[in-house]
């Protein structure tokens, strides 16, 4: 049975004034999620700034997920680290605090060989009962998850179930998804291929632009997997001017300014990140009111 099908929210972190994590307001935005139509909370992820919380703060923000959540979808928590050991440990803390899968990140900074990404899955595998899904993104970490390596952890790992697509190549993920023969969740990684992804078997997408559009992107997954894909094209090439301008400037830069827009207050980022340059900003207002988000 899939850990979900259909559209999660990446959902951001939002931050007070002094760069604390504001709890309140992520139990908002939660509730906003799930009152659209969102399938799954995917909490702490990339968009969700991991990388600059420390590992006290990492473990609460999945336990306030959890216990804002109340069972109502499933929370998929992002427990991908650089350092193998650390990785485990964020996952068998999610797990003891209730998440329902863990998203785990290939290395990055590391360049680990596909014999290191096997081995670095399979140490986590072996420590978690939690379902895992992959998240190849390569653009950003410099390490690709190939073909025959997530097929051959997919075959020797019972827990490793699926995959996060993100390298933007159709090609790879096809290949993946035929050496894997039916036994792989893939979720597009990619706004903007979510309905190319899904037609060659995908069952859903864990999203940026859900945070901002989650009733839309909820629905496009929703027709293509009843079977109405001309319905779920016709909503994803509508979403291509704001996805281009989510990904203007680095994620989760450009989401959190449209949150902002939209009057949701979920604050800055922390640094190294900053604040979107104006004109960006101005080409992501217009977008978002083209779409009817403002």
């Amino acid at each position: 049975m899939a850990i979900f099908k259909g559209a999660g929210v990446a959902i951001v972190t939002p931050m007070k004034e002094n760069y604390e994590v504001n709890y309140e307001k992520l139990e908002e935005l939660i509730n906003f999620q799930i009152d659209n139509g969102t399938d799954a909370i995917i909490i702490a992820g990339t968009t969700g700034e991991s990388s600059t919380l420390s590992m006290e703060e990492h473990r609460e923000v999945i336990k306030a997920a959890v216990r804002f959540v109340k069972g109502r979808v499933p929370v998929v928590a992002g427990t991908g680290s650089n350092a193998t050991k650390t990785a485990i440990q964020l996952t068998k803390e999610a797990e003891e605090d209730g998440a329902d899968a863990a998203l785990i990140v290939t290395p990055y900074y590391n360049k680990a060989t596909q014999a290191g990404l096997i081995q670095h899955y399979g140490m986590i595998a072996d420590e978690t009962k939690l379902p895992i899904i992959l998240y190849n993104v390569p653009g950003r970490t410099g390490c690709n998850l190939m073909p025959e390596t997530v097929a051959e952890l997919v075959k020797t790992k019972s827990n490793i179930v699926g995959l996060k697509e993100a390298t933007g190549n159709m090609a790879q993920a096809s290949k993946t998804m035929a050496l894997c023969d039916g036994n792989l969740e893939m979720y597009s990684g990619e706004d903007g291929l979510v309905v190319p992804l899904l037609s060659i078997g995908g069952i859903g997408v864990i999203s940026v632009i859900s945070n901002i559009a989650p009733k839309q992107t909820h629905d496009m997954v929703a027709s293509f997997l009843n079977g109405d894909v001309e319905t779920a094209r016709k909503l994803q090439l509508k979403a291509l001017p704001v996805v281009d301008a989510l990904f203007s400037e680095v994620n989760p830069i450009p989401v959190k300014k449209a949150l902002n827009l939209m009057g949701m207050e979920v604050g800055s980022l922390r640094p190294p990140l900053c604040d979107m340059g104006e004109a960006n900003a101005k080409v992501l207002e217009a977008a978002m009111k083209e779409y009817g988000l403002l």
